[in-house]
């Protein structure tokens, strides 16, 4: 994790200081900021991470955002004793690895202390300290070495998201992970590392909502929504409230609620990281754009289009987010423009959308391939080009090729089929593509 200590970052580096939001910095303690670039923690997280260990070791922990911010200045150039060991635990190197310069050796103004002396009287002054700092290790049992592994499994479970999409399993894992975070969040930690569980809570509980709208199961999904924007709020947590009111405007599509869908659009938009953080604001004016053009309201949607490109051109993409954010970007921007396109009336264009979309989404994301295919399929349809929009909206199945499909795929090609059959009800393609799909259907 820890860089060498002479490490420098060359002035095009897309990873040079202040590009990851610590603080802006030109100069100072480039081996910490690398570091805390790697670890993935915020200044906060690293105040909570050292003072965790330092209660674990029977020490006051008194760090704050503005100790860590003397040493990524470079400020404090040698932190205090029990600090450096902290911060060695965490990062798992040296003070020194991490950029930190030791004083130089000053001659002693006055003749040493009796070093027997001096301990003699440290053992009888210190004696009662040392007794009463036995019970703060137990009583900060729950820390940042916590919060990260239950954070680590909400990885896990973007993968499998990735690759299948929503499913009952997910869920249930999702919403396991949520009761083990609770759990943990009752354990008498200190009240800054209790709001951060509650953060983890919130994402565990946003990944059991988001599987259930992905499956369709829009009865559930209200409920694990509901639920998810309470433990944000107990986090205060801004990035989970932004996720919830996101798949807030998804699940009223799904439950043809069109203008609520508007309303959570705008709620995400209030939110303090999408005020903060053009990317977060991205995605909410993207999902907006989707809500209006559901409604047919052309010139609010292509708007809001507007807005979140502009908004995500001024991004920095290497920020670190949670693993839930990775779906997003100019890919994702582009799935979701051909779908305002289509909706508004403008197939050509969505499917020019459409392409653009498919050349960039990374394979891994199999489900959002597999979505956007459908989505150019219906483009061409539009179009009434219906021997390529057949050939396209097959290739869906062959990406999901040994998983059941999603409930929202299933539904996404259920609107190919019955477009299909009222624009070419008696061709030959369609009724062959009709065969598979029942097919498909009967198998997931």
């Amino acid at each position: 994790m820890c860089k060498p200590p002479n490490r420098k970052f060359s002035a095009d580096s897309p990873h040079r200081e202040g590009s990851h939001g610590y603080g802006g910095y030109v100069e100072g303690n480039e081996n910490l900021i690398s570091a805390l670039r790697e670890s993935g923690l915020t200044q906060t997280a690293l105040a909570d991470a050292v003072n965790t260990h330092l209660h674990r070791d029977g020490h006051e922990g008194t760090v704050s955002d503005r100790t860590v911010r003397n040493w990524l200045t470079g400020k404090t150039r040698w932190p205090h004793s029990r600090q450096r060991a902290a911060l060695g635990a965490v990062f798992g190197c040296t003070a020194e690895e991490l950029g930190f310069v030791p004083p130089a050796p000053r001659c002693p103004a006055t003749e040493p202390e009796d070093p027997v002396r001096r301990r003699n009287f440290l053992t009888a002054t210190t004696g009662t300290t040392a007794a009463v700092a036995v019970p703060l290790i137990a009583q900060h049992s729950v820390g940042t070495s916590d919060v990260i592994r239950l954070r680590s499994g909400l990885d896990a479970l973007v993968a499998v998201d990735a690759a299948r999409g929503g499913h009952d399993e997910l869920e249930h894992m999702a919403l396991a992970g949520a009761a083990e975070t609770l759990e943990k969040q009752k354990l008498g930690a200190s009240q800054r590392i209790r709001q951060r569980l509650f953060g983890v809570a919130a994402d565990y509980m946003s990944m059991a909502a988001w599987s259930a709208i992905d499956a369709k199961r829009t009865d559930r999904a209200r409920s694990l929504l509901d639920r998810t924007l309470y433990l944000a709020g107990m986090a205060k947590d801004s990035v989970a409230e932004l996720d919830a009111w996101n798949l807030y405007s998804m699940l009223a599509r799904q439950c043809d609620a069109y203008t609520e869908g508007v309303d959570s659009g705008y709620a995400a938009q209030a939110t303090a990281i999408a005020r903060r953080d053009p990317f977060y604001a991205s995605l909410a004016h993207a999902r907006t754009a989707l809500a209006h053009s559901t409604l047919g309201d052309r010139q609010a949607a292509l708007r809001s289009l507007g807005c979140a490109q502009e908004a995500l051109g001024k991004a920095s993409m290497d920020d670190p987010r949670p693993s839930w954010t990775a779906f997003y970007g100019p890919a994702e921007l582009l799935a979701m423009t051909a779908i305002v396109r289509d909706r508004i009336g403008e197939p050509a264009e969505a499917e020019a959308a459409s392409h653009k979309a498919l050349a960039t989404i990374p394979e891994q994301f199999r489900r959002n391939r597999a979505l956007a295919t459908a989505r150019l399929a219906l483009t061409q349809l539009h179009q009434r080009d219906i021997d390529q929009a057949c050939a396209t909206a097959s290739t869906v199945f062959d990406l999901m090729a040994g998983h059941p499909l999603p409930g929202r795929l299933r539904s996404l090609l259920g609107d190919y089929y019955r477009d299909l059959i009222t624009l070419a009800p008696d061709a030959g393609v369609a009724r062959e593509w009709g065969d598979r799909y029942r097919s498909e259907w009967s198998r997931a």
